[in-house]
């Protein structure tokens, strides 16, 4: 088995409006009089170009881990994946979004979804992790 690691570069640069105060969900409350300052993405997210990408969730298989369809993955290849890391990686060339386990010589993928089996990777499989995810962003407005 082999494990290799690769990624994709990101970089941006717009900066966004943070408020002081946390938005409740019941009442809305005026905004205006709590601008604290402006935030890049960037700096939120603590995105390293051109170490971060993005990428699009396809499936349900993760959803016990509150990443669904359609949701953007902020993915860091600048981080060596460790156990219980969700990773973006390809195994047999086959890409995947999955939790790794990875115990005494033993590496499996696992959704976060009972109705998928893990995926162990054996002798002559090979898996290249293509980094580890940071965040999931999902449209509230579809």
């Amino acid at each position: 088995m082999s494990i290799r690691f690769l990624g994709v570069p990101h970089s941006g640069q717009d900066r966004l409006p943070v408020y002081s105060f946390r938005v409740p969900a019941g009442f809305p409350s005026p905004a205006a009089d709590h601008l604290e300052r402006h935030i890049s993405l960037d700096e939120l997210f603590d995105l390293r170009a051109p170490h971060m990408y993005l990428v699009q969730v396809e499936g349900d298989s993760m959803q016990g881990a509150g990443i669904y369809p359609g949701d953007l993955l902020i993915v860091d290849r600048s981080r060596d994946a460790e156990h219980g890391d969700i990773v973006i990686a390809a195994i047999n060339t086959e890409p995947v979004c999955k939790r790794l386990y990875r115990r005494n010589g033993v590496v499996v993928l696992q959704s976060e979804n009972p109705a998928y089996p893990s995926r162990h990777v054996m002798e002559g499989d090979d898996l290249v992790i293509w980094g580890v995810v940071r965040y999931s962003v999902r449209d509230h407005a579809q």
